[in-house]
Formats: structure tokens, C-alpha cells, sequence
């Protein structure tokens, strides 16, 4: 099997986690908005932890073995983090869709239903993920990819199982919360094969994916997640979410990287 299809399979696994996640909500189970935090500060430190040790650490490496030089590769990580800042900040001002807690954001919705608002917010989120996954694979170090697709994934289940949990709060069905949770995770794989891709195609584009990729994911992590799991007054449960997520990240990214 080529990389390119092992990449777009790996990132599609961790997107399917997400509706993984929800399975509990079609049979009615809920969580308190204390677990709910807490969870979402477990993917928060799965992502800070990737972002560094299976892409930002990879990305320098990659780029100093190219130019041979530790001052370009800073710059360049540098510049790819920064870009995959504003790449995403852009999305997130541009694109309408509308956060479970503080409202719209972005462009005017227009006629858009609102349940579209919510699948836009959370593909903004999920995109970077299966892009991250797809840039792992795509450098030829399966052992990379492989760790980041399985910290991806872990994050991603209780992520859809927050995503639904917050839908059957605005009055969604059960079945309905679930399909939209797993359809977000679908959007992985779409990232994943981008980002495959463009990295096998140049080396000089990996540096350059890898460090993107991290920059992306530091933006959501910022913006978007941890101001909401300390928006209900339960920072320390989010915080203990945040450590042993990236403790988790950290042990996988050592053993299987």
C-alpha cells in the first residue's frame, strides 16, 4: 500500500473517531458540563502535544536536513507556525458558523440553517487535524504519522462526544446529533490527503507542511478550546484534561515515533 493511501486511511480512522465519541448519546447518556471541560482540555492537550513533538520538532529537523543550516530552519518553522496561524484566524473571520456558547462569528449566515453554522465551526477545527495527520505520513515516516493519527483520534472521541452532547442541548435529536458529530470527523480525511499529498510530492514542502500544520492546531487550541472549557468556572478539571492529554500525546509520540 502506497504512503499516499495509507495517509488518507489513517487520517479517515481518527476522523471516525469523533462519531466514535458520540455513540453514547444515541442511547440517551449525558455528561456534566465539569466532564464536558474536562474532555475538551484532554483534546487540547493531545493537540499542544502533537503540535510540537510530531510536528514542529519534525518540521526543524526536516528543514535542517535539507539546507543544513539551524538558523534557516528556525525561520522557517518560524514562518510555516505563522502562517498556519493566519490561515485559520482568516478561515475563522471569514467563513460563518456559530460556537455552542458565545454565538456567531465570521461572515453574515445569511439563509444558512443553523445547524450549518455548527457543522462550519467545527470543520474549521477538524480540518488542521487530518491535515496534521496527512503531513506526518506524507515526509515517509510511518512511525510519525502513525502517532499522530492515534493521538488525532483519541482526542477526537471525546470531542464528538462534546459536539453532541452541546447539539442535543439545542434541541437536535439524538440521532441527528450523532450523525452531524461523526460527519465533522469526515472531513479529516479530506486534510489528510492534502496534506499526504503535497509533502510526498517535494521535500522541500515538508518543513513547511509539518510546521503549518502545527500552527493550525496552536490557533484552535488558543482561540477556540481552551477559552471554552474555562468559560463554566471548571478550570481545574480542564487543566487536569489538558495534562494528561499531552502526558498521552507525549508517550505515543515516543514509543510509536
Amino acid at each position: 500500500m502506497d504512503i499516499i493511501t495509507i495517509g488518507i486511511l489513517a487520517s479517515l480512522g481518527a476522523g471516525l473517531m469523533t462519531g466514535a465519541g458520540a455513540i453514547p448519546v444515541l442511547f440517551g447518556r449525558t455528561i456534566s458540563q465539569r466532564a464536558n471541560d474536562a474532555f475538551l482540555g484532554f483534546a487540547a492537550g493531545v493537540m499542544l502535544s502533537a503540535s510540537y513533538f510530531s510536528l514542529i520538532v519534525p518540521g526543524i529537523d526536516a528543514a535542517d536536513a535539507l539546507y543544513d543550516s539551524v538558523v534557516i530552519a528556525a525561520a522557517i518553522a518560524a514562518a510555516g507556525i505563522a502562517l498556519g496561524v493566519v490561515a485559520v484566524g482568516a478561515l475563522n473571520e471569514w467563513l460563518p458558523h456559530e460556537h455552542f456558547v458565545h454565538g456567531s462569528e465570521g461572515g453574515d449566515p445569511g439563509a444558512l440553517a443553523r445547524i450549518w453554522l455548527f457543522v462550519f465551526a467545527i470543520t474549521i477545527h477538524n480540518f488542521p487535524e487530518g491535515l496534521a495527520v496527512g503531513v506526518g505520513f506524507g515526509g515517509g515516516d510511518v512511525a510519525n504519522g502513525m502517532s499522530l493519527a492515534t493521538g488525532i483520534g483519541l482526542q477526537n472521541a471525546p470531542e464528538g462526544l462534546a459536539v453532541a452532547v452541546a447539539l442535543r442541548g439545542q434541541g437536535y435529536s439524538k440521532a441527528r446529533s450523532f450523525l452531524i458529530a461523526l460527519a465533522t470527523g469526515l472531513i479529516e480525511p479530506v486534510g489528510g490527503a492534502l496534506g499526504v499529498w503535497a509533502v510526498h510530492i517535494s521535500a522541500i514542502l515538508l518543513p513547511w507542511g509539518l510546521t503549518f500544520a502545527a500552527g493550525a492546531m496552536l490557533y484552535i487550541i488558543s482561540h477556540e478550546i481552551i477559552p471554552e472549557t474555562h468559560r463554566h468556572g471548571h478550570q481545574k478539571a480542564a487543566t487536569a484534561g489538558l495534562t494528561v492529554g499531552l502526558i498521552v500525546m507525549m508517550v505515543l509520540d515516543v514509543t510509536l515515533g
